[in-house]
């Protein structure tokens, strides 16, 4: 019977080389393996243990370490021949995009992300490229456009009913379309409404020459926006909704935004189309939205006029189409202004309003629109 492998006798010296290569984590992958497995085995592992560490095979274990008692610290180097550097398969590559991309843990390892030195390790044991330096991977990861990033985070919904109200979402959007037939209890008018706020009499941004530069002759003096430390006027409340079948946006201004204001509004939209059709407002499920035990107006009102409220899920108010209308507001309206009342700021607004409805292919805020909308 065969006796146990196991490296020679190694002295301090060697034994604190080999912990410099396997702590350092540069160069080639191989030598740092290999480094490992020595280390590993002067420590008193058996091939096995190291094979299951290293997630390779006892045999490539063996070989390492009778190399080392053999050669020395000249056999932990890969030799590699002279010529151009390795070039990788197109499926070597796509399964190193594959591997990099997805979660350590789901391969069965403990850690949370890769790094290049945990990656290029795992893509040797795994046997996709035969050796990989960490400047290489590197660079290959970037010839195919992966970068290391901050993970997004994204707010899930944990609305119990999130499939039925988005559906239903889902399918008004489809008859506003004109995608999708009208049934028994359809709308004839869709709408999204939502209100934007709280609105503050606060300046913006706007274009100005910058500063420390020598102005040109009879320019005026730089745009200066009045201080605000000041705020005794309070705030506003746009009530605003989009009619999805015309294209054309409403808005009221208002002091509140509880129920009896919201229901002035939706009274407002239904006074636009005749009492036999029936509309659909989508919109959010902020309170003064509900229906409550203690509250039942929203939902006489909709029973009484004919008029069918569409919530969106909880945390999903983003399948509102009316959403990215609002950032084309602000840039258009809020930013660089310095309003002194409410009354301006609010004429400012209304005026959009009308102008946006009057332009409603502008490429300017189409552009804007479109990189705002998630809906």
């Amino acid at each position: 019977m065969a006796g146990r492998v196991r490296v020679r006798e190694i002295s301090d010296d060697e034994g604190n080389r080999l912990k410099r290569i396997v702590r350092r984590g540069t160069g080639s992958v191989v030598t740092w393996r290999r480094a490992q497995m020595v280390l590993w085995s002067a420590q008193g592992m058996s091939v096995a243990q190291i094979a299951g560490l290293a997630f390779t095979s006892e045999d490539w274990v063996r070989d390492v370490l009778h190399n080392f008692t053999a050669d020395g610290f000249e056999s932990l180097y890969p030799r590699y021949a002279g010529g151009h550097p390795p070039v990788f398969t197109l499926g070597q590559r796509r399964e190193i995009k594959k591997i990099a991309k997805s979660r350590p843990a789901g391969h069965g390892l403990p850690f949370s992300r890769w790094s290049l030195a945990k990656l290029a390790d795992f893509l040797v044991a795994e046997g996709v490229v035969e050796d990989i330096s960490h400047e290489g991977l590197r660079e290959l990861l970037r010839a195919e456009n992966v970068s290391f990033q901050a993970v997004k985070t994204w707010k899930a919904s944990a609305d119990p009913d999130y499939a039925a109200k988005k559906a239903r979402v889902d399918h008004l959007y489809a008859l506003a379309d004109g995608e999708a037939a009208a049934g028994p209890g359809d709308p004839d008018v869709v709408s999204g409404l939502d209100d934007f706020g709280p609105l503050n009499l606060r300046p913006g941004g706007a274009w100005a020459r910058r500063g420390g530069t020598a102005r040109d002759p009879g320019e005026p003096p730089r745009r200066r926006l009045r201080a605000t430390y000041h705020r005794t006027s309070g705030v506003r409340h746009l009530f605003a909704a989009l009619d999805l079948g015309t294209d054309k946006m409403y808005g009221h201004i208002k002091k509140r935004k509880r129920r009896g204001e919201f229901l002035e509004f939706c009274r407002y939209l239904r006074s636009l189309h005749p009492p036999q059709a029936r509309i659909a407002i989508v919109c959010d499920n902020f309170s003064p939205h509900l229906s409550t035990r203690k509250d039942r107006r929203v939902g006489q009102w909709a029973a009484a006029s004919n008029a069918e409220i569409a919530y969106t899920p909880a945390s999903s108010s983003w399948m509102n189409r009316l959403e990215c209308q609002f950032t084309a507001l602000r840039e258009f309206t809020l930013n660089g202004t310095g309003h002194a009342t409410h009354r301006e700021q609010g004429s400012m607004i209304r005026r959009y309003i009308a102008w946006r409805n009057r332009h409603t292919a502008d490429p300017r805020l189409r552009r804007i629109v479109k990189r705002a909308s998630a809906a």
